[in-house]
């Protein structure tokens, strides 16, 4: 079993299809590396890698999986886990991953004087470098904007037959509703749930693109998407995606005077990482402006370094106030979240 576990690190990076090298199988410290493990699948951060080895010498081996899988993973392998950095998209992701013991602190001026403290975690566990807005994508041709201003607008009358979403299992939709839940409690995050629920165009399936090519489609007439989703679709040269983008427009809800809802990809040191110093080295890199300009540019993702430009595709969508809600908050109202819109019949 030891021997399968030690190969295991190996098998995985080959399924993982990431075109890296997989975490060393060597659990001694080596100056000379970094062991990622990653739920995130971009060029982006392939770019961000290989640059980062060109600046430090330090080679980046990579280690792609669900984000779920890698916390089951890195809580079997324990003290002997070859992994020193878990990055993943969600900050409720992060803050579990914070609750199972799975990070250590990090005390960094660079990652404090980089990242605002409601995108980072307040012990230093986790931090955030990439933002992402959750928000109404629309038929610019049937909806107007002013129609969507608030995340409540989507469970008007109005809307009933013409509401897109993916399903609740997925954690976007869960951050989501945490967030309710956090500003303005259980009941009022129900009600919301109930409401959108029967305003569904259709049972929630697909991911993020599959709701925005159904606007296309005529299926719905109103999507809740992250932002960085539209920004993609809008630089794509598939045909059904440029469809798509004729009549797509993008609303930024308010909720309820706390702005919009951001979350963030992010990463922390692993409690047992044996190059410690080197995954510290990598995170600072990653709130650099150089790595920060590559997220909002490549990924079309809000940037977390005040000064960095957002991508000029996200600023035609207009302007937004993100809401600056403690993110650890996510990880707290999750499991609360999915019982609230499992009782609104949210599959």
């Amino acid at each position: 079993m030891k021997r399968f576990l030690y190969l295991l690190p190996l098998l995985l990076g080959a399924c993982g299809g990431s075109g890296e090298p997989a975490p060393s199988t060597d659990h001694t410290a080596d100056p000379g590396e970094v062991n990622v493990y990653s739920h995130r699948h971009y060029d982006s951060d392939k770019q961000l890698f290989a640059r980062f080895t060109e600046l430090t010498g330090i080679k980046v081996n990579l280690l792609s999986a669900g984000d779920d899988d890698l916390l089951s993973r890195i809580e079997a392998e324990g003290p002997n886990t070859p992994g020193d950095v878990l990055i993943t998209a969600d900050a409720g992701r992060l803050g579990l991953a914070k609750q199972r013991g799975l990070f250590q602190n990090v005390r960094s001026e660079v990652l404090e004087a980089n990242i605002p403290p409601f995108r980072r975690d307040p012990d230093g566990a986790w931090f955030g470098f990439s933002a992402r807005a959750r928000v109404f994508a629309y038929n610019k041709n049937k909806v107007k904007p002013a129609d969507l201003a608030t995340y409540d607008a989507i469970t008007a009358s109005a809307f009933k037959g013409r509401v897109l979403a993916r399903t609740s299992e997925h954690v976007y939709n869960q951050s989501l509703v945490a967030s309710m839940i956090a500003h303005h409690g259980r009941e009022a995050a129900l009600a919301w749930c109930r409401g959108v629920v029967k305003n569904f165009a259709r049972e929630p399936k697909g991911s993020d693109t599959d709701q925005l090519l159904a606007i296309a489609e005529g299926i719905g007439d109103v999507a809740i998407v992250n932002s960085y989703y539209v920004g993609k679709l809008m630089n794509s040269d598939e045909p059904a995606k440029q469809k798509a983008r004729e009549v797509i427009a993008v609303a930024f809800p308010d909720a309820n005077g706390h702005g919009t809802h951001f979350n963030v990809s992010g990463g922390g040191v692993i409690a047992h990482a044996r190059n410690r110093e080197n995954a510290i080295k990598l995170l600072e890199f990653l709130s650099s402006d150089e790595a920060q300009r590559v997220f909002a540019e490549g990924n079309m993702e809000f940037p977390v370094r005040a000064g960095v430009p957002v991508a000029a595709t996200l600023q035609a969508f207009g302007p937004c106030t993100p809401d600056t809600l403690d993110l650890s908050n996510l990880s707290r109202f999750n499991a609360e979240a999915v019982k609230v819109m499992g009782e609104a019949g949210w599959r």
